[in-house]
C-alpha cells in the first residue's frame, strides 16, 4: 500500500474513532469543521477568523464577484471561483469576506487546528505514525523540531550532532499534559520548518526560501520577531477588544435581562387581561340574563293584559251576539203576541247592553305588533359586578290622552312668519317617553277657505318630544289637529 493511500486509511479510521467516542464531536471539537462535520483538512483561515476546510470554501457560493486585473467574470465560471478575488458569506457569522487574487489557496493556513487535529487523534488512543520514516508507530516527539519519532529514529535523532541536545518526551506524557504542537513547514520545500521572518514581505519563510526568494530582504529569527508582533496582537485585544469584549457582554446580558423582564411583564399583563375580560364577560353575561329577564317579564305583563283584554272582548261579543240573535229571531219569528209577551224582558236586557256594555274604540284595540318593546344597545345601563355595561329594555308606551301641546305657535302666529310648537310624547303615567320614532301627524288647515292649508315640517328630538314648525301665507283662523298613534291630542290642558 501507498504511503499516501495509507495515511488516507489512517484518516478515516481515525474520524471513525472520533465519531464513536464523541457523536456530538462536530459540535464541540476544535479539529472538525463547521461546514463538513469532518476533521479538518487543510484548514483556511477566513478574514473573519473563522476556519474551515480550503475545499468547503471553494464549494461556497460566491456573494458577489470583484474585477480582478479589470476583468469581470462570471460568478458561475469555476476557475473563477477557485482562483479569482471574489466575495462569500462565511458559514458561521454570515460576514460578506473577500477571497484574495490567488482564491482559496491564498488564505492563510489554520496551523492551530492542524495542532487540534494532531491532539484528538492521541486522545482517543489511535497509533501515530512516525514523521520520518512513516513506517512504524511513534511514541517519542522532539519538542524542538515538533516532530513525532518512532523508537529507531529517536534513537538516530539523538546520535546526531545537530539534533543531539533536542528534548525528547513520551508522547503519552505530552498527551497527560496538554503540550501537543506540530511544525510548521514550507508549503514549498517540504521538510523545511518556517523559522525566519521576512520584515518587507509579513512572511514566515524557511531557510531555503530566504536564500533565494527573499535573498534581498532582511529576514530575522520568529524567535527574535515574535516579542515585537505578538506584543502589538496583545496590546489590541487587552487595551482595545477585551474591553470592548466586557462591555459587549454586559450589554448582551441587559438586553438578555430585558427579554425576560419584557416577557414576564407581557405575560404578567397578559394574565391580567385574561382575568379582566373573564370578569367582564361575566358581568355582560349578568347584565344580558338580566335583560332577557326584564324581558320575559315583560312579555307576561303584555301577554296578562291581552289575555284580559281579549277575555273582556269575548265576553262582550258573547252577551251582544246572545242579545242581537234573540231579538232578531223574536222579530223574525214571533207572531204579535209572542213580540210583546217577551218585549219587556228583551228590552230591559238590549239597553243594558246599550247603556253599560263594554264598547271600546276600535282604535284603542288595533292589532299591536309590541314596537313599542326595544332594545337600546348604547344606553347606559348603569354597572354590573364594577363594570359599566350598555343596553337597556325600554317598554314605555306613548299614551295620546296623556300628550302635550307647549308654546304660543299653537294658538296665534303671523302671516309670512315662522311659528312652532312642541308636542310632548308621555306615557300612562304621565312621564317624557324619553326617545323619538312615534307617529306624529300635523294638520292645518284654514277654516274659511277650503282648500288652504299649511304645510308643517315636524323634528324629532329623540328625547320624545317634537318640534312642529309652519309659515302662514294667508291670514284668518285656522284649524289645528296634531295626532299621536291615530289620536287627536287634546291641547287646551
Amino acid at each position: 500500500m501507498s504511503l499516501c493511500k495509507e495515511r488516507l486509511v489512517h484518516e478515516e479510521k481515525l474520524e471513525a474513532v472520533l465519531n464513536k467516542s464523541n457523536g456530538d464531536i462536530g459540535k464541540k471539537s476544535k479539529a472538525v469543521c463547521g461546514v463538513c462535520s469532518r476533521m479538518y483538512r487543510d484548514p483556511k483561515i477566513l478574514p473573519c477568523l473563522h476556519t474551515f476546510c480550503a475545499d468547503c470554501i471553494r464549494q461556497r457560493e460566491p456573494f458577489s464577484e470583484r474585477r480582478v486585473n479589470g476583468e469581470r467574470r462570471s460568478p458561475d465560471d469555476y476557475t473563477h471561483r477557485r482562483n479569482s478575488g471574489s466575495t462569500i458569506l462565511c458559514p458561521e457569522c454570515d460576514s460578506e469576506v473577500d477571497l484574495p487574487p490567488s482564491g482559496v489557496d491564498g488564505l492563510t493556513t489554520d496551523h492551530l487546528a492542524l495542532d487540534e487535529v494532531f491532539a484528538e487523534t492521541l486522545l482517543v488512543d489511535c497509533k501515530v505514525l512516525c514523521d520520518l520514516c512513516s513506517d512504524s508507530d511513534a511514541g517519542k516527539r522532539c519538542e524542538v523540531c515538533c516532530v513525532n519519532l518512532c523508537d529507531f529514529c529517536s534513537q538516530a535523532h539523538r546520535r546526531q550532532k545537530r539534533t543531539s541536545s533536542h528534548s525528547i518526551q513520551s508522547l503519552q506524557e505530552l498527551k497527560s499534559q496538554g503540550r501537543l504542537t506540530r511544525p510548521v513547514l514550507c508549503s514549498l520545500h517540504p521538510g523545511q520548518e518556517l523559522r525566519l521572518f521576512c520584515e518587507p514581505c509579513d512572511l514566515t519563510v524557511c531557510l531555503e526560501c530566504a536564500a533565494t526568494f527573499h535573498r534581498d530582504h532582511h529576514c530575522s529569527s520568529a524567535h527574535e520577531v515574535i516579542s515585537h508582533h505578538g506584543d502589538r496582537i496583545r496590546d489590541l485585544v487587552v487595551r482595545s477588544l477585551r474591553p470592548r469584549l466586557g462591555r459587549l457582554e454586559e450589554s448582551l446580558r441587559r438586553v438578555d435581562t430585558s427579554q425576560e423582564v419584557l416577557q414576564a411583564r407581557a405575560d404578567t399583563l397578559a394574565s391580567e387581561v385574561r382575568a379582566f375580560a373573564r370578569s367582564y364577560a361575566s358581568a355582560v353575561e349578568a347584565h344580558c340574563c338580566s335583560l332577557l329577564r326584564s324581558l320575559e317579564d315583560l312579555r307576561l305583563q303584555r301577554r296578562n293584559q291581552l289575555h284580559l283584554q281579549k277575555a273582556q272582548l269575548q265576553q262582550a261579543l258573547s252577551d251582544i251576539r246572545g242579545g242581537v240573535d234573540f231579538a232578531e229571531r223574536l222579530l223574525t219569528c214571533g207572531s204579535d203576541a209572542e213580540i210583546l209577551s217577551a218585549k219587556g224582558v228583551t228590552v230591559r236586557r238590549l239597553m243594558n247592553l246599550v247603556e253599560s256594555g263594554f264598547d271600546p274604540h276600535p282604535t284603542t284595540v288595533a292589532p299591536d305588533n309590541a314596537s313599542s318593546i326595544c332594545f337600546l344597545p348604547q344606553e347606559s345601563a348603569g354597572e354590573v359586578k364594577g363594570f359599566p355595561v350598555v343596553g337597556v329594555i325600554h317598554a314605555k308606551t306613548v299614551d295620546p290622552s296623556k300628550c302635550t301641546i307647549q308654546g304660543e305657535g299653537v294658538e296665534r302666529g303671523r302671516e309670512g312668519q315662522r311659528g312652532e310648537f312642541t308636542l310632548v310624547c308621555r306615557d300612562s303615567s304621565g312621564e317624557q317617553m324619553g326617545r323619538g320614532g312615534g307617529p306624529v301627524l300635523v294638520s292645518i288647515v284654514h277654516k274659511e277657505r277650503k282648500g288652504c292649508s299649511v304645510e308643517a315640517a315636524v323634528v324629532d328630538k329623540g328625547d320624545g318630544s317634537y318640534v312642529v314648525s309652519y309659515t302662514p301665507s294667508e291670514a284668518g283662523l285656522y284649524s289645528v289637529w296634531v295626532c299621536v298613534k291615530a289620536q287627536h291630542v287634546q291641547w287646551g290642558r
